[in-house]
């Protein structure tokens, strides 16, 4: 079987990066830069006030009470034009320009206007750059603010209108197919009936799939009919960049998902891997003119849920030419002890929290295994547990992949 780690690989090594496209602004949250975002002015663009008060020549506050001749206002959006001069003060406003030949600024509660706001006195000296932010100090013109294969946060957003990017260049989002395999699935307001179960991975494959940034197609599932499943992945490889299945990918006489493949004239690049759960998962491309990747994922809805978030989670992300495409890695400390598998590894799931001491505890979901979905709305990461290892004993370090959401 082959390891995690070296499917992962070939996932990346398979999936080809998209075309780039032009979007509105406001379009552009939560896609994947597709070129460098560049500076186009300096930032702040001028000295700029931190507080209320009054903007002032340091030396003249020395020795403080002081009272100083109040010459104007400065205001966000409005300057005061003229040059400061020994002994006088302009009253300015948070986020306007320090006046030329002003150096600090009071706050407002230091001080108190006098003869009808023709002084201020201030009670307190300043120092040179005193609530002050000098021009430039965030960023300078044409340093690079964020990088191609970032995906856009709403921070970021604010950061692309600052420096002029009405419109952004990202990455295109991929378009996949979702199809469920199953005669025991009905529709999710239908009544199931003996050994029948309604259609849940469907909609946390759709839900996966678009925070990764696809725009999502669901199919109609499919009963176990190798000839229907065959017409059905063709229809959808069509017009998909990628599809996922889940459901029929085991040894049993009615998994036809390989069988369907190898009739399509797929080429498989892997169908197990040393996983708990998820170990007979395919991943496959098609040889129809989109080059159509395609997962074949476990039917059980865990499985599912482990097996897209570590393989075409990946693919999505890489489509689109994110640099981050495998889920976050990090150390924490076992809450308890966590149970293995000789034979592969099992990535757990589990909830994250804090300590006291700032450490990252784990602490290992109760659950039935990979049907217990229940279980798995709780989890907001995955234990790694190596291949080979029984036991991980409670306060041991451990790797966890954390879940996106």
């Amino acid at each position: 079987m082959l390891p995690v780690t070296e499917a992962i690989r070939i996932v990346e090594e398979q999936t080809q990066r998209l075309d780039a496209e032009s979007v509105a602004l406001r379009e552009a949250r939560g896609r994947v830069l597709a070129e460098d975002v560049i500076a186009d002015t300096d930032l702040p663009p001028f000295d700029r006030a931190l507080m209320d008060g009054y903007a002032v020549r340091a030396e003249d506050t020395e020795g403080a009470p002081a009272t100083l001749r109040l010459v104007g206002e400065a205001a966000a959006g409005r300057s005061w034009r003229g040059e400061l001069k020994a002994g006088e003060a302009v009253r300015i406003m948070t986020g306007a320009p320090v006046p030329a030949g002003a150096d600090s600024v009071q706050q407002v509660e230091l001080t108190r206007e006098t003869q009808a706001g023709a002084t201020v006195e201030i009670d307190k000296a300043t120092a040179p750059g005193q609530f002050v932010t000098r021009r430039a100090t965030e960023i300078k013109k044409g340093e690079t603010v964020l990088r191609a294969g970032e995906r856009v946060s709403p921070a970021m957003l604010a950061a692309l209108a600052s420096f002029g990017y009405a419109r952004a260049r990202v990455g295109a989002r991929p378009r996949v197919a979702v199809l469920a395999t199953g005669s025991e699935l009905v529709r999710v307001e239908d009544e199931p009936g003996d050994a029948q179960l309604r259609d849940s991975n469907t909609y946390s494959l759709l839900g996966y799939a678009e925070a990764a940034g696809a725009t999502v197609e669901p199919m109609p599932f499919a009963a176990d009919d190798e000839g229907l499943l065959r017409r059905l992945i063709r229809d959808a490889a069509e017009r998909s960049d990628a599809l996922v299945l889940s459901g029929g990918v085991s040894m049993g006489v009615y998994d036809f998902t390989k069988s369907a493949l190898h009739a399509l004239g797929a080429e498989i690049f892997f169908d197990r891997v040393s996983l708990r759960p998820g170990k007979p998962t395919v991943f496959a491309r098609l040889a129809n003119a989109r080059r159509t990747l395609v997962f074949g994922l476990p039917g059980n809805p865990v499985s599912v849920s482990v097996t897209f978030n570590l393989f075409a989670r990946t693919a999505l992300l890489a489509m689109q030419g994110a640099t981050g495409t495998r889920l976050a890695e990090h150390h924490a400390v076992l809450a308890r002890d966590a149970k293995g598998s000789m034979e592969r590894a099992s990535y757990l799931p589990a909830t994250l929290r804090s300590d006291e001491r700032g450490r990252i505890i784990a602490e290992p979901l109760k659950w039935g295994g990979s049907s217990d979905f229940v279980a798995f709305t709780r989890a907001g990461a995955l234990i790694v547990v190596p291949e080979g290892t029984r036991t991980i004993a409670a306060g041991s370090v451990v790797s966890v992949l954390r879940l996106p959401d």
